[in-house]
């Protein structure tokens, strides 16, 4: 049999003799299938014995075959792996960025993050999706680390992802990461950003034309996102809204007479100066969100937008050049060619070398459709049931006419607010569902949760609710990693977060820059969401066709009397589920549903438990965040 690249891994960490690997090395008990607390144990036995049961699952003769279209079934674990897999291994109350002694690392790596796929298993996520491992930039490094998104080189990974005493390359690591995976079943979905890149991309020096670049002077110190006035910003909204995109509203002319026209020619390698046609020595313009015109998130320092077209009239950052094309730019002369051909090429390069399943798209809705189209058409020629999923809010059809099987969705914007559920469901319900949207409260750029509270358990009750709700509509399940331990500290703050929470988080205190770790060890002084999550997934396995239909008229609200209850039937195919959830994250709350049958008798299938309907009411008693499903009789 060939040797794979587990087997070479699992090689080296047997190979591991000397002194240094027995020393000290607790890891989270949690990841072994206990509760809480830690372990000590010789981290090179440790790892390999996983490696090696991992391996051993290829023999076993009660492995289901893959899934055919897997896509619809993926129940999803995000995992940025240098944070989720990071612990205090040596005890020290620290996250130490450098190796510990034995040649181990604290923060998280590729080979922890093996590790850590049975456990994920266990919850019962069946797919993997990994947050950027690529090289990154260090001009203007956010945090101690720097982000994943200021990608230095697509196709080269970050080499903190390693642990040194293997002397194993992040690549080989990647490819018996995915081979493990598939071992277990489960599937691996990268993210690739392909809107943006480090503001130092290996790219520059070869391509200075695939890139904006601003005049190098005293007026350009304080570059930063173009000032429209009330009146223009008014007329912008306008015009996107009904979708008009011809001569769309541009940026002042002294904005953008800081950019200069290509050619640029590199002059100062180190510092990435370049000199203009006319001698003008100019630099990299870094990106900020250029949605809305008036966004007021910090400036995106450490990365640039890539320059998608060479339209001489359009050579600026704006929203008209970035996402809100305007209509001058359908025109394929305007295509930066060369650009598009090199990303489009990136995903079946990881396809070859590390047999990916899927890929969500950074920004997605950024990108010009073309582009989008023929990165999908690429990818599949490789592989028909490869996975897309966008960076976008809207499930539209124009997204699954692109070729995409799922979006972000607004779900994490609108659950924790049942007046917005309503709205939501209800919308849905007339319109369909065109594709399906992740099943979420959070992700790495919106608040925790569980940060929403100052009460730890009120944030935990409020996570049971929203997980439940999300699972039994025609969604993608998604565990942002963290959640099933009621993390509150957030990861990054992108959407939803005030003045304030930014002054509280600097890049220097956020997981997404810097190092930190979960508190694997105590659960954040909760008892830990694995069993809960467990079950409900399990549940929604034996329903999966009811609850993956998007049928319009799937989806109602039935009355419910009390107000902070909330319930939801789903029905397809002559089979329905009745969901039924305390939204009250503090207090219990009573209430009842009317039904046609007079008298019958329905089974909770969560508390196991059953429940009478006399005289057509059906009497439930929720505590904060409590839920309950049911199959209805067809009779009812």
């Amino acid at each position: 049999m060939q040797k794979t690249h587990l087997a070479s891994l699992l090689h080296a960490l047997k190979s591991l003799k000397s002194p240094e690997t027995e020393n000290h090395y607790n890891v989270p008990g949690i990841w072994s299938g206990k509760e809480s607390g830690t372990e000590q144990v010789n981290p090179a036995a440790y790892f390999a014995q996983i490696i090696e049961t991992i391996l051993n699952s290829r023999e076993n003769p009660a492995r289901k075959p893959q899934n055919p279209d897997w896509r619809s079934s993926a129940v999803v674990y995000n995992l940025f792996i240098r944070t989720a897999t990071a612990f205090d291994h040596d005890g020290d109350g620290s996250i130490s960025t450098e190796p510990l002694s034995c040649g181990f690392r604290e923060t998280g790596t590729l080979l922890k993050a093996i590790a850590l796929l049975p456990y994920i298993k266990n919850l019962g996520a069946n797919t993997i999706y990994l947050l950027p491992l690529t090289e990154i930039g260090t001009t203007c490094r956010k945090g101690v680390l720097g982000s994943p998104y200021a990608v230095k080189n697509p196709r080269k990974l970050d080499p903190l992802l390693v642990e040194p005493v293997l002397e194993l390359s992040a690549e080989l690591l990647l490819k018996a990461f995915v081979e493990a995976a598939h071992l277990l079943d489960m599937y691996v979905v990268l993210e690739f950003v392909f809107r943006t890149t480090a503001i130092d991309s290996s790219w520059i020096t070869a391509h200075p034309e695939w890139f904006y670049w601003i005049k190098e002077n005293e007026c350009t110190r304080n570059y930063g996102p173009p000032h429209f006035d009330r009146e223009t910003l008014n007329r912008i909204y306008e015009v996107v809204d009904r979708h008009e995109r011809h001569n769309l509203p541009t940026p002042p002319s002294e904005y953008r007479e800081q950019f200069v026209a290509q050619p640029v020619t590199l002059c100062g390698e180190e510092d990435l100066q370049g000199n203009a046609a006319d001698g003008t020595l100019c630099r990299i313009a870094s990106a900020f969100s250029d949605w809305p015109p008036d966004d007021q998130q910090p400036a995106w320092s450490d990365v640039t937008y890539l320059k998608m077209h060479t339209h001489d009239a359009f050579n600026y950052i704006a929203y008209n050049t970035i996402r809100m094309y305007d209509s001058a730019l359908d025109d394929p002369a305007t295509f930066n060619t060369s650009l598009w051909d090199e990303i489009a090429d990136i995903i079946p390069f990881y396809q070859d070398e590390y047999q990916i399943d899927g890929a969500m798209i950074d920004m997605g809705h950024a990108l010009p459709t073309q582009l989008k189209q023929t990165i999908v058409r690429k990818a599949r020629e490789k592989r028909a049931d490869f996975a897309f999923w966008d960076e976008n809010f809207n499930p539209s059809p124009e997204i699954l006419a692109e070729g995409f099987n799922a979006v972000f969705g607004s779900l994490p914007f609108v659950i924790h607010d049942i007046v917005f559920i309503r709205g939501l469901l209800n919308h849905l319900n007339k319109t369909g569902v065109a594709l399906p949207f992740f099943g979420t409260g959070e992700n790495h750029n919106t608040p925790r949760v569980c940060f929403r509270y100052p009460c730890q358990e009120a944030g935990r009750n409020h996570s049971i609710f929203i997980f439940t709700l999300s699972a039994i509509l025609p969604t993608i399940p998604f565990l942002q990693s963290g959640m099933e331990l009621c993390e509150w500290y957030p990861i990054n703050l992108g959407l939803n977060f005030t003045a304030e929470d930014r002054t509280l988080y600097p890049p220097e205190k956020l997981p997404l820059f810097s190092a930190f770790s979960f508190d694997w060890e105590n659960s954040n002084g909760l008892r830990p969401l694995n069993g809960y999550i467990r079950k409900i997934l399990e549940i929604r396995g034996s329903y999966l066709d009811l609850i993956l239909s998007g049928e319009a008229g799937s989806i109602t609200i039935p009355y419910i009397s009390q107000q902070d209850l909330f319930a939801v039937m789903r029905t397809a195919a002559g089979r329905s589920l009745l969901f039924v959830g305390n939204s009250n994250i503090n207090d219990t709350r009573s209430g009842f549903l009317e039904f046609s049958m007079e008298n019958c008798s329905l089974y909770d299938l969560i508390s196991e438990t059953h429940l009478p309907i006399k005289e057509h009411r059906l009497e439930v008693s929720c505590k904060p965040g409590e839920c309950m499903l049911f199959e209805l009789p067809p009779e009812l």
